[in-house]
């Protein structure tokens, strides 16, 4: 199947070979492997997974798979040419903080040193992300400011072979690649997600409109890597060189709507999401003056055509179904598993240090039992007892924890609100720490969300308490369902899973006064709940009480309706026609038989007080509105960070704590040591 829908720019015939292209599995790497192998039969693929599926889509191509010494394969095949597209990070998935620093830096540091002994050139896939937050338009020798532990080690990668270049005689090329699409990349990128709702005549959620990217069509991108290639080996030529791969051209998200409306003719309003996630920066685009000057490449396919050519690619013979997530899971014969999703679980912890360690370990039985990738993460919501000191240890000997620390208490909506920022999974489940939502059920939430569900809340059929409360719990949820304006789960916690979708509109909320399990049923799409009995807290007694559980309902029913306004409303129109019926009684007592009108001060009284406490009741209603207003217009942050703690270490957070990078620079530090 021919993979490229352009003319090649340059000719990788005069290449010297053979030629080895690591990563060959991957989005690039095939497209490059299929390329290069164009009438030569000296290319072969290297990956660490048996028979990936782009390969089976591509066929024909050479590929073996490499264990962890990759110098033993090169020995065998001796490329006097090795292309790396290998990397780890690149994704928000792809989160192992052990394997990254491996495969970006450990291996290129193999290949750096196999080539220089072997007299081989190296043509390494950087990243634009190398330059971190220092990236509108940076030239190559620009000072770099990354800000992931992903771009942290491809840029190490980078400096790596400078300084083999200037040691050991090697000769490398850095290609610092922009945002590369085309056909066969990430089902779940933006691209792919677009060319599947422009068949169905729909536009797909998009970011910040103000967020940007630089687009560079695939084509495109692998004649950038024949060119390097060519220029690595000329020896008139400096030894090292990073050449940025990049358009020039800062196309934000309101420029990608407008251009699939005029191009696909689909005339929907675009949603933009206001939510501005960690890898997203304003001002991202490249500046390609240097590879224009030295190697003659430029990006000559415009995102606009870029998207129309993508587009009729999998128009083609069936193409279409590879834009399916899980297709890799389908193909006959295919030893690659699909990627496992993964589910984030964020706990809510307020005086739970002791449920903590059990909280843990049934969570890790269970997505281990599930067969799912996993993080859990605990919110101390400025937990007075030993909470902190507890995530930590945890986090010592399991990656899959993250600790987030509050610097006060700001309440459970908040909490899991911290929490899902941080969160990466496909999925988020939302649980209190005390153990009253039991972690065993989340097997029953997955297998619902397998089957399509969005959200699956734990319904609650009865719980250990007092009959009384019982009864007051049910008759509230009936209440509040009965007076929101949309329909609201009854006995219903904050207990659920929730899709990445359902997670991303809920964080664009901008209230900071939130109620989760009404806002989850508001946002709508398909829900549903598996029912369980919700036990007493395993340690300790609740933080509730009576006054607490009050001021809940309140704020529950402030959150959906406008009905206690409308009904003072009513009740103040109704009253007042009775007392206006009333004076007319009276008036007509007085005249026809002023006798029998009543008279004495016990009715006026009685009617004072009553008609006084009503006023009472109504004034302290729209002071609850009033009240929530005030908080609105204050704008003030919904919660406050003090640290992050990841892999037995804190990481104190930043002045806007609740924007905290998921791995700061500090930490990626920490794993070079």
């Amino acid at each position: 199947m021919a993979l490229r829908s352009t003319e090649p720019a340059f000719d990788h015939a005069a290449i010297p070979g053979p030629i080895a292209v690591l990563g060959a599995g991957g989005f690039i790497g095939v497209h490059v492997l299929d390329a290069l192998s164009a009438g030569r039969d000296d290319v072969i693929g290297f990956g660490t997974r048996e028979n990936p599926w782009r390969l089976q889509i591509a066929q024909g191509l050479r590929y073996e798979t490499v264990g962890d010494r990759i110098s033993e394969t090169l020995d065998r095949h001796r490329p006097r040419t090795i292309i790396n597209l290998a990397a780890a990070g690149a994704y928000p998935f792809q989160s192992d903080s052990q394997r990254i620093p491996g495969v970006n830096l450990g291996m290129v540091d193999e290949l750096a040193r196999w080539a220089a002994k072997n007299d081989a050139v190296l043509v390494h896939a950087g990243s634009s992300s190398e330059y971190g937050t220092n990236c509108a338009g940076p030239a190559e020798d620009a000072v770099a400011a990354p800000n992931s532990l992903y771009a942290i080690t491809k840029l190490g990668a980078t400096q790596l072979l400078e300084n083999f270049a200037g040691r050991n005689e090697l000769r490398a090329r850095v290609l610092r690649l922009y945002s590369i699409y085309g056909p066969l990349e990430e089902p779940r990128r933006l691209v792919p997600e677009i060319v599947r709702r422009v068949r169905r005549a729909e536009l797909p959620d998009f970011a910040d409109p103000k967020t940007t990217r630089d687009f560079v069509f695939i084509d495109d991108v692998v004649d950038a890597f024949v060119a390097a290639a060519h220029s690595a080996h000329n020896t008139l030529e400096p030894a090292f060189r990073v050449y940025n791969v990049a358009s020039g051209q800062a196309t934000s998200m309101q420029d990608v709507a407008r251009t699939i409306g005029d191009e696909f003719g689909i005339v929907q309003e675009p949603v933009f999401s206001a939510v501005q996630r960690d890898w997203d920066l304003s001002d991202w685009y490249g500046n390609p003056r240097r590879i224009d000057a030295e190697l003659g490449w430029r990006a000559r396919v415009a995102f606009r055509d870029g998207l129309r050519l993508t587009e009729q690619w999998y128009k083609v013979d069936g193409r279409g179904t590879l834009l399916d997530d899980s297709y890799s899971a389908a193909l006959p014969q295919q030893a690659e598993p699909a990627r496992r999703r993964k589910v984030s679980a964020v706990i809510a912890c307020y005086k739970d240090g002791q449920a903590i360690p059990y909280m843990h370990r049934r969570l890790t039985d269970m997505f281990v039992k599930c067969g799912v990738d996993y993080e859990i993460i605990f919110v101390n919501d400025a937990s007075p007892d030993d909470s902190a000191e507890v995530i930590l240890n945890l986090s010592r000997d399991d990656e899959h924890v993250i600790g987030i620390t509050h610097r006060r208490n700001f309440g459970s909506q908040f909490a899991f609100v911290s929490g899902m920022k941080q969160a990466t999974g496909d999925a988020v489940v939302l649980l209190d720490g005390d153990l009253q939502d039991p972690p065993e059920l989340i097997e029953k939430f997955i297998e619902k969300w397998n089957e399509g569900w969005e959200v699956v809340y734990g319904h609650r059929v009865d719980r250990d308490a007092p009959w009384y409360m019982r009864i007051a719990y049910r008759s509230f949820y009936r209440l509040f369902n009965r007076s929101a304006s949309f329909k609201v789960p009854t006995d219903a916690g904050d207990f659920s899973l929730m899709d990445r979708r359902v997670v991303d509109h809920l964080l664009q909320f901008p209230e900071r006064d939130m109620f989760l399990r009404a806002l989850r049923a508001y946002v709508g799409g398909k829900q549903t709940g598996v029912d369980y009995v919700r036990p007493e807290r395993m340690f300790g007694t609740s933080t509730n009480n009576l006054m607490k559980n009050v001021g809940w309902a309140t704020k529950g029913i402030l959150a959906v309706s406008r009905v206690p306004l409308s009904l003072m409303s009513t009740i103040g129109a109704v009253f007042f026609g009775l007392s206006m019926l009333a004076l007319l009684i009276q008036v007509g007592y007085k005249m026809i038989k002023p006798d029998i009108a009543p008279h004495g001060i016990t009715m006026l009284i009685t009617l004072v007080v009553f008609l006084g406490s009503l006023n009472l009741l109504a004034i302290s209603i729209v002071g609850a509105y009033v009240g929530t207003i005030l908080e609105e217009t204050k704008r003030r942050p919904r919660f406050l960070r003090d640290s992050l703690i990841r892999s037995g270490q804190v990481h104190l957070s930043q002045a806007d704590g609740h924007d905290l990078p998921a791995f700061t620079p500090a930490a990626a530090a920490e794993v070079f040591r």
